[in-house]
């Protein structure tokens, strides 16, 4: 898919466009009419029937709202309006919704060139085109891959941006290895467990470590054994499936002066164990509780891609299955940590946490200047925040500044939450350093309370719990329903930034 800035406004004559199919966003006015600056242009290009048409049809251009008019023998052959909502409330997430749905519309009338006209006057150029570019590109995303007879597609092979200026062009440098890292963390998400296994993870960083020059290692049982990693195997020894813990590695020329680890959820299916889920617990969609590690491993294959200068990233999953056999970790039991820390797991339906606990023990190892995990950890969260909003636990504010900065200009949701001390009271246990889980009220906090306790003290840390962004069933903005690829867009922006790193203050 070509990308392209087409500095001029639309053409005094609609008959001078070359493509097929030209989407214009809409305001909505006061008085309950759509209003747009090319409105009267379009207007008396297309005859007195456009306004008519408006009406006919109800069009109220509310954030979103889709018109596809088809003009025989005309050029373009089809018009789409596209809503936009108040003036007042158009920003950046407000362009990609709208582009998004204008894509979306053309694909489904079979264009072949669309042309985007939005009024971006009041938005910075570069990220308007950026905004556009991905919004339209991650729209159209349909994963056909398990189906005997995927559906015949046809997708525009060129997208104009009309009236975003040529400066604006070297924005859209990055659109494609972002695309495609979270093209990769929805394929992982959606892929059926009995296709993304451990070892399919560990597959997928070795292709991206040869297509992309990056370092790789891989542990296997034995070498997690030797360093102690009691708390991850403890979850792991239930399946048949064997664990691979996968680190990852970019370095860039000419050296770096940062370096980061990005840590992810890597359960590639999770039935809860011997507190099994049952009835009503969606254990049929545990796919998606790698949703974490899908996402770190589309970003290493972005930042891979753009190869940013001076910062080192390092990504670290430690994968396995949660299961129940004979030799599954009982409830009760007392593991000890690579870090010594021993650890009651009074609930081994929280299993996620028992496996970043020595992921982030070896990425603080690596003697980073901060580390960043994501997992689909909590239910509380989503009952917290709902299905748009990831939650954000740090303990430094340059880093969680840097990081909901990122997340604000790329478009996805992220909140932070507090690190509130009093409530680690509720993961003592009698026999052990803690348990691995406190109780409901507080639940997403409880949990990264007790991540925290496996981080070097001061070192600049940050955990986003992504449970409920990480899937949409019915599908919102640029993401088509099933997996979003949630976080890969947001870490990108925030190593390739050059921003703060977080470095304890």
């Amino acid at each position: 898919m070509d990308f392209r800035c087409i500095p001029d406004v639309l053409p005094a004559a609609l008959g001078d466009f070359d493509g097929d199919c030209l989407a214009v966003g809409l305001f909505a006015a006061a008085e309950d009419r759509p209003d747009h600056p090319q409105l009267e242009q379009l207007s008396a290009a297309l005859g007195q029937s456009l306004t008519s048409r408006l009406e006919q049809r109800r069009f109220k251009a509310k954030p979103g709202e889709c018109l596809s008019l088809d003009r025989l023998d005309a050029s373009p052959q089809t018009l789409i309006l596209v809503g936009l909502g108040a003036p007042a409330d158009f920003n950046l997430a407000g362009l990609r919704r709208a582009c998004a749905a204008a894509s979306q519309a053309a694909a489904a009338a079979g264009a072949s060139h669309l042309a985007l006209a939005m009024p971006i006057e009041a938005l910075a150029a570069g990220a308007a085109a950026q905004a556009m570019a991905e919004a339209s590109r991650l729209a159209l995303f349909s994963d056909q891959r398990f189906k005997g007879e995927p559906e015949p597609r046809s997708l525009p092979e060129t997208i104009s941006l009309i009236g975003v200026a040529a400066s604006a062009a070297p924005a859209l440098a990055a659109v494609a290895a972002s695309c495609a890292g979270v093209e990769l963390a929805r394929e992982l998400v959606a892929a059926p467990p009995n296709v993304a296994t451990p070892q399919h993870l560990a597959d997928t960083a070795a292709a991206l470590s040869r297509d992309f020059g990056l370092e790789l290692t891989v542990l296997e049982r034995a070498d997690c054994e030797a360093l102690g990693m009691g708390s991850y195997l403890a979850v792991a020894q239930g399946s048949d499936l064997a664990p691979k813990f996968i680190h990852l590695t970019y370095r860039p020329e000419g050296g770096a002066k940062r370096r980061l680890v990005l840590v992810g959820k890597g359960l590639t299916f999770d039935s809860g164990g011997y507190n099994l889920k049952t009835a009503g617990s969606q254990i049929e969609m545990m796919k998606y509780d790698m949703g974490g590690s899908a996402a770190v491993l589309g970003a290493m294959r972005a930042i891979a891609e753009l190869k940013p200068a001076g910062v080192e990233v390092h990504m670290i999953v430690a994968a396995c299955e949660n299961m129940i056999s004979g030799g599954a970790i009982h409830p009760g039991a007392i593991v000890t940590a690579s870090n010594g820390k021993t650890i009651e797991i009074n609930n081994t339906d929280a299993e996620g946490r028992l496996t970043l606990a020595d992921a982030l023990v070896y990425a603080c190892k690596l003697e980073p200047d901060a580390v960043v995990d994501l997992a689909t950890l909590t239910g509380a969260c989503v009952i917290a925040l709902g299905e748009e909003m990831a939650g954000l636990w740090s303990n430094n504010d340059g880093l969680a500044e840097a990081l909901l900065s990122a997340a604000e200009a790329e478009g996805e949701g992220l909140w932070r939450m507090p690190l509130r001390a009093s409530y680690k009271a509720g993961l003592k246990s009698p026999y052990a350093d803690l348990k691995n889980t406190g109780p409901r009220p507080g639940g997403s906090i409880t949990a990264a309370l007790f991540l925290q306790d496996f981080v070097t003290p001061k070192l600049a840390w940050a955990h986003l719990d992504i449970a409920g962004t990480v899937w949409s069933d019915k599908g919102r903005g640029q993401d088509p329903a099933g997996a979003t690829g949630f976080g890969v867009r947001t870490l990108v922006h925030w190593v390739c930034s050059g921003g703060p790193s977080g470095a304890a203050a």
